[in-house]
């Protein structure tokens, strides 16, 4: 285990590239586990705060599981961009989980992670003990794909990390309008590292290539069917109070779907809440508890 609290295994994809994923706390936990599924862009360091305080909590200790999409954080890059897919990371998804011996486990999905969730839901959901959509659900938002179509790719090449806190900033401040410097500055640790004493992104680039064929004049297929299948499970969806990617309407149309949807609005917070507050942290730790209550 790292000093900062979690252990990294590394797992070989079907088709030979390595696969990284942060365990936090121990597998001898009896609770349900915790499996954590950033963004598109995003890696399994977004999760820290979260990842942290489930693992450590002094009554109700869960073994976490955070996970590197192939060609993000410390997984392989593909030579083929093509592969980066959601059906072939979901592939790589229950891979890690079989080698690491993750039973059913509660899913915390940011974003892709919340779509690649209900897919698995429609494929193997018994794997599944809960789930947390984080500002995702059936419906994706034309306006936001767009949004994040016109920067994915070309990431910031920054001379130091507050030269990417700015630049991050500058992009995403008017979707975090409360984030301190201090926070900024985090955020950009979790965006680039060192290599070759230059900063680079944290993720392949060639990544933009999984929006190349997005149309705006022709709306992204939905995922009720995915939604739907997750019937069975408690699921908590939270939203970020300024997010373009998840709508106030498509929450209201989930909630009158499923009555008992757990929903939480994280206000001032666009696309997609950060997961990192101390208020936001105990509400997802409750609805664990209630994943528990449920599996006995």
């Amino acid at each position: 285990m790292t000093d900062d609290g979690f252990s990294s295994h590394y797992v070989t994809a079907s088709d030979g590239l390595r696969l990284h994923v942060r365990e936090y706390g121990d597998r001898s936990f009896p609770l349900v586990p915790v499996v954590c599924l950033p963004g598109l862009t995003r890696t399994a360091a977004d999760f820290h705060p979260l990842a942290c305080a489930m693992a450590h909590d002094p009554v109700r200790p869960h073994r976490v599981l955070a996970v590197d999409y192939r060609g993000r954080g410390l997984s392989g890059y593909d030579p083929d961009p093509a592969r980066y897919t959601i059906p072939i990371e979901l592939g790589d998804l229950l891979t890690a989980l079989d080698a690491l011996a993750v039973g059913p486990a509660v899913m915390v999905g940011t974003s892709r992670g919340g779509l690649i969730t209900m897919v698995l839901a429609t494929m193997r959901p018994d794997a599944i003990a809960g789930a947390v959509l984080n500002d995702i659900g059936p419906v994706v938002e034309t306006a936001g794909l767009m949004r994040i179509k016109s920067y994915v790719g070309r990431a910031a090449m920054p001379k130091d990390f507050c030269a990417g806190a700015a630049a991050l900033k500058a992009q995403f401040g008017d979707q975090f309008p409360d984030l301190s410097d201090e926070d900024w500055l985090a955020f950009a640790h979790r965006s680039w590292r060192v290599e070759n004493g230059a900063l680079v992104p944290t993720y392949d680039q060639a990544l933009a290539r999984t929006l190349d064929t997005f149309d705006p004049t022709h709306p992204m297929p939905t995922l009720w069917d995915g939604f739907d299948a997750l019937a069975a499970v408690p699921v908590m969806v939270i939203r970020g109070g300024m997010s373009d990617i998840l709508s106030a309407a498509t929450v209201a149309a989930m909630k009158a779907r499923r009555q008992d949807l757990a929903v939480l609005e994280v206000p001032r917070q666009g696309h997609a809440p950060m997961l990192a507050e101390d208020d936001v942290i105990e509400k997802i730790a409750a609805f664990v508890a209630r994943c528990n209550a449920r599996t006995g």
